[in-house]
């Protein structure tokens, strides 16, 4: 079986060794490089890379994912993408083959696209980026994705392939939006890249904007993944609290949370706005009604607020305000079990105990 990765980049140089190491089970790699300036390109030649080098004009993911694919051997039967932040566990071509077979096209396997300072995964989905070197294409401007152009995709699932992201924070993505507006504007039906426009609306506090993109995201007819249109919700939710109106708000994710019962992240976001408001009775009712869920579902949808310290440390808010001083310990307590470290914990917990000695004495 010939497998080959292939990658885009920009500037890359100090991803490159790591990501080499981690790729070399392939038997080819395949950089298309877009235009750096740092020692990228250098480096990746000197480890062997197969490295071609294209400026664009205008740059769009899509695009440069299938020039970089053309550079792939046409008798290549698993091509496997890949960006140079992200790292495969070790052993995952011997995984890949143990699931691999003629018929199949393409493969899911697990991608953690946030990590801890301590390497414990924080944002985990199922990505399908390794695929067979016919019948597919990539299309969207940003958040591209494989189209399959054949007859009857066979799709396998590893989950023992594992792909870490460990992203550089000082980049940019100040492209994402317009092309999120182009990627809308060529295909006003995707309710996929809808989504993605209105929560980028968001991050950019155009709140207007994300309320009417994501409503829209709501009304069309193949929006109907419930995960996804209960976060359109949230972040509705959101976006109104932002603009002062609370009673919007509590109205969009009290349906975010009809929407989709089973995730936290809409009870959590309720419990957070009630703490913005010192409603300290509404904080430990969502709270404990979060805490009821005990399935993180593996999707993109998850929050970290919803599965990190965040719950705990909230219910010991709600119960030191309520004068609730040992319950408030007992969760603190469950709060620091996540996160040690966390100085204002450990001085909420410092507090917590003076003011049960007080109040013995």
């Amino acid at each position: 079986m010939k497998i080959c990765v292939y990658a885009i980049s920009k500037n890359e140089e100090k991803f490159v060794d790591t990501w080499y190491n981690s790729m070399k089970e392939a038997d080819k790699i395949f950089v298309l490089d877009t235009g750096s300036t740092d020692k990228t390109v250098e480096k990746l030649k000197k480890l062997g890379v197969n490295v071609f080098v294209k400026e664009y004009d205008f740059f769009r993911f899509d695009k440069a994912r299938n020039e970089s694919l053309q550079l792939v051997d046409e008798d290549t039967d698993v091509c496997v993408c890949t960006d140079l932040d992200e790292v495969f566990n070790e052993g995952w071509r011997k995984e890949l083959e143990n699931v691999w077979d003629k018929k199949t096209n393409k493969l899911r396997y697990i991608y953690n696209w946030k990590l801890d300072e301590n390497n414990k995964p924080i944002i985990s989905f199922m990505y399908e980026k390794i695929h067979s070197r016919a019948n597919y294409e990539w299309i969207h401007p940003v958040h591209e994705i494989l189209k399959f152009k054949g007859k009857n995709e066979v799709i396998k699932t590893n989950n023992s392939i594992i792909l870490n992201h460990y992203p550089d924070s000082t980049k940019s993505r100040s492209n994402y939006l317009p092309l999120l507006e182009l990627s809308v504007k060529e295909n006003p039906t995707n309710d996929r890249n809808m989504h993605y426009l209105g929560r980028e609306y968001m991050y950019y506090k155009q709140y207007d904007k994300s309320i009417d993109i994501l409503k829209k995201h709501l009304t069309l007819e193949t929006a109907t993944w419930i995960d996804e249109r209960a976060a359109s919700m949230r972040f509705i939710g959101r976006c109104y609290y932002c603009l002062s109106n609370k009673h919007e708000a509590r109205y969009w994710y009290n349906k975010a949370i009809d929407e989709a019962p089973h995730l936290r992240d809409g009870y959590v976001e309720l419990a957070l706005l009630e703490y913005n408001e010192n409603n300290w009775n509404n904080v430990y009712k969502y709270c404990l009604m979060a805490l009821t869920i005990q399935t993180k579902e593996l999707t993109y949808i998850n929050e970290p607020f919803s599965w990190d310290y965040t719950i705990y440390d909230l219910l010991s808010l709600s119960c030191f305000y309520n004068n609730k001083i040992k319950e408030a310990l007992l969760w603190v307590e469950l709060a620091l079990d996540i996160d040690k470290n966390n100085k204002r914990l450990l001085n909420n917990k410092e507090i917590y105990i003076n003011n049960l000695k007080q109040t013995n004495n």
